[in-house]
């Protein structure tokens, strides 16, 4: 089996995916625009060949190295990245070799524009946020916002994150968005506003869009309040998933026609009682992610549950099914901080309170400061309490 892993070296943790594969048997051959030399050791031992382009945006070179694989080693079994920035090159990739394993050009545009997720949400019975694309005007967002009620969230069409999202609460603070975006306003999607923590279904699923492993990971409710405000940054992956939530992932997955992936599928959990949406405590469908979640969180569902998610996915891709066991169940919890603030309890104190516990400890990249903090500590815990307490006393600020 020939699998291009694209950028495997970023994020940092993704080497793992390709020592997985090899270690399944799978010849897998990189293209990255880093130098050979500054890979992970544990990379460069897991690649076959790896091909360095001088721009993984330049398509015409990404599409020569993958002509170059093909020539020299066979017609191509797999081609990704995991990774959501390359999810159209990934599929017009495997559009133009044939590669009949993964999401082509055709689809990509279901699981890249939140208007498109719409359709298949509906189609397959999943509740999910009134919406209205901002194309429509000004005059006809003010009518949807007085369905809904304000605050109304304005946000890019295709994107992840908090990143030129709005939060609208008036008619006049919409003038000003309208405004603000100018012709750009095409690329937004307006959305009503639910409260309620963000809970995603994370799992590895075969090829007929069954599910072979399955993790649930509680965020805060406003990931742009985070970044905007310079929030200090904590969520933890549960222990277990409440039976809806699964109910849910798996429709979603199947509503979606999703095989042969690792999918990150975001829900509301209601805090209160929506009229159309559902009652307190159910879940309301916000976008899809046909990846692995962001950052540290795939080593944090590892601790959470005991297992290898890195393997089981490489288990899907070789043998389409998982060969790998879970062990001891628990609560992993990350917790950040950031540079610009004085805490009460100092590094070292967390260090010692957490110590036997901690199961990561380091500075964050630049690249996910702004979101993350510059400062984690991830510890691995027994109840929610535990949890909580661990957020508070890492986030306790001096006055």
């Amino acid at each position: 089996m020939n699998f291009i892993f694209i950028s495997p070296h970023f994020p940092h943790t993704y080497w793992q995916f390709c020592q997985r594969l090899s270690q399944n048997g799978v010849r897998v051959l990189g293209i990255a625009d880093a130098p050979y030399e500054q890979l992970k050791p544990e990379l460069r031992e897991s690649l076959t060949e790896y091909y360095r382009v001088d721009s993984l945006e330049d398509y015409d070179e990404v599409f020569r190295a993958v002509a170059y694989f093909a020539h020299r080693y066979g017609r191509i079994d797999w081609i990704e990245s995991n990774n959501e920035y390359w999810l159209e090159q990934d599929a017009r990739l495997r559009t133009d070799f044939n590669v009949s394993t993964g999401i082509k050009s055709d689809r990509i545009r279901g699981i890249k524009e939140k208007s498109a997720m719409k359709r298949y949400y509906e189609e397959g019975g999943i509740p999910t946020a009134r919406q209205i694309l901002a194309s429509e005007g000004y005059e006809a967002v003010c009518h949807f916002a007085r369905q809904t009620g304000y605050p109304i969230i304005c946000k890019p069409d295709i994107g992840v994150g908090a990143s030129g999202t709005y939060k609208i609460d008036s008619d006049e603070q919409l003038w000003a968005f309208f405004n603000t975006v100018g012709e750009g306003v095409g690329n937004y999607v307006v959305e009503e506003f639910i409260t309620g923590d963000i809970c995603s279904y994370d799992a590895v699923v075969d090829a007929q869009g069954n599910a072979l492993f399955e993790s649930m990971t509680v965020w805060p409710p406003s990931i742009m309040d985070i970044v905007n405000l310079r929030l200090d940054l904590a969520y933890y992956v549960d222990k277990d998933m409440p039976e809806n939530l699964r109910t849910w992932g798996r429709r979603t997955v199947k509503a979606f026609g999703i095989g042969s992936r690792f999918v990150h599928l975001e829900f509301f959990r209601l805090d209160r009682r929506r009229e159309g949406l559902g009652e307190e405590g159910d879940f309301v469908a916000l976008e899809v992610n046909m990846r692995p979640a962001g950052g540290y969180t795939p080593d944090m569902i590892n601790y959470a549950h005991s297992t290898d998610v890195y393997k089981i996915w490489a288990d899907m891709v070789a043998f389409n099914e998982s060969r790998t066991t879970l062990g001891e169940q628990h609560y992993c919890a990350f917790a950040s901080r950031r540079d610009i603030y004085h805490y009460v309890h100092s590094h070292d104190e967390v260090l010692g309170r957490y110590g036997d516990r901690m199961v990561m400890c380091e500075r964050m990249p630049e690249l996910f400061s702004a979101a993350m903090g510059q400062q984690m500590y991830t510890v691995r815990l027994d109840s929610l309490e535990e949890v909580k307490d661990f957020t508070a006393f890492v986030h306790e600020k001096l006055q």
